[in-house]
């Protein structure tokens, strides 16, 4: 089917366009041209000034809609997150299952394939976070399952890495060196979850680690003049990163001074659990065994240690205009373009281009999910 999407604000991938239409051809978008240059009788899309961009892409969700990945490992569970995330104009994420035993990894791993044999650039493949961490930076990871990897799982993760995508491991983890492996099997290596000195962390970028997991949270910081640890380590490298922008996870003074040292390696990422996209009347939900409580926004386990977000990825755009004052081209790059190169898929998603994939979003001035395209497909909000 080939259809016109018209009357909008585009945002391509380094302009912003007024009388422009983006002409949907199929799966792809086939052109993005003046409006008055469209061949006459193509159906068109208008879309009433609202705002046009590729879909966003969340490379860290554990869960959202009411369900978590690592509690209900299922191709309906992906189904569920993906029907959550359209409503906030999030297209692509990657389902991130944490820490558990090698039994659930492996679950997780033939789930994510049934699913990409069913779906396709929607989610993305797998993040796996852990268990390959440091204690001491666990955050709501269960310690008694936190190790260094055995052979047989280097290898069963090495051999399945066409449905891997991410992998978070802690720098001082011995698992670290088996960096290049994993790399060269295709699977990006991100620094997360570690208490490791600046030096083990370059040493870690330097084995193949392109990526550091929500920076700030479950990493040593900056803690003075002489001690940058991960942190000061993830600023000073020229690696991507994901940050939290729920005013929660991170002070958004700090994330306005990392945008200005990370630049363009700076993904808008949610962490998103359970929460996030239920509505209110979620108050509790179960992750890994424990239960967490979710209020005014917050999601907390019984020792009151922050578990993961309940923002979406529309709100952490608003707040990335509004808080942190990134220009929305900027902040929505940070939430599709930036997200896209650094996991390699920046050839087929994250940009308003002839040739991308149909992976788009509308939205208001105010923030509100007009609709998505997904595989050229329309479908309102």
């Amino acid at each position: 089917m080939k259809y016109a999407l018209i009357n909008s604000v585009i945002y391509t991938k380094d302009e912003i366009l007024r009388d422009y239409a983006v002409v949907v051809n199929g799966e792809h978008i086939e052109a993005v041209i003046p409006q008055s240059e469209l061949e006459s009788g193509i159906k068109t899309l208008d879309l009433q000034g609202h705002n046009l961009t590729a879909g966003f892409i969340d490379l860290q969700l554990n869960g959202c809609g009411g369900v978590m990945f690592n509690d209900q490992t299922s191709v309906e569970t992906l189904e569920i997150m993906q029907a959550t995330n359209l409503k906030s104009g999030c297209t692509s994420f990657l389902p991130t299952f944490i820490t558990a035993p090698d039994e659930g990894i492996k679950s997780a791993v033939k789930i994510m394939r049934e699913y990409l044999n069913k779906h396709k650039n929607q989610a993305l493949g797998l993040h796996i976070e852990g268990p390959y961490l440091s204690v001491e930076k666990k955050g709501v990871h269960r310690p008694e399952y936190i190790r260094e990897i055995s052979p047989e799982m280097k290898d069963f993760l090495c051999e399945n890495a066409d449905v891997i995508t991410k992998l978070t491991i802690a720098a001082e983890n011995p698992t670290i060196n088996y960096t290049p492996d994993f790399v060269k099997s295709g699977i990006v290596v991100s620094v997360g979850h570690s208490n490791a000195t600046y030096d083990v962390a370059k040493a870690a970028f330097r084995k193949g680690a392109t990526f550091a997991t929500h920076l700030h949270n479950a990493m040593s910081p900056v803690s003075s003049g002489r001690a940058m640890g991960v942190v000061g380590a993830v600023l000073d490298s020229d690696v991507y990163t994901g940050i939290i922008v729920d005013g929660v996870h991170v002070d958004f003074g700090n994330v306005r001074l990392d945008k200005k040292v990370k630049g363009d390696k700076l993904c808008i990422v949610t962490d998103s659990l359970a929460a996030a996209g239920a509505g209110p009347e979620l108050e509790t939900f179960t992750f890994v065994g424990k239960t967490i409580y979710v209020k005014e926004g917050r999601c907390y386990d019984g020792n009151g240690t922050i578990a993961g977000a309940s923002i979406t990825m529309m709100e952490s755009i608003k707040n990335a205009v509004e808080y942190v004052e990134i220009p929305l081209a900027e902040a929505i790059r940070m939430s599709n373009l930036y997200p896209a190169r650094a996991i390699g898929v920046d050839d087929r998603l994250g940009s308003v281009e002839a040739g991308k994939v149909a992976n788009l979003a509308v939205f208001s001035n105010d923030y509100q999910v007009i609709g998505t395209v997904v595989n050229g497909e329309w479908k309102a909000n």
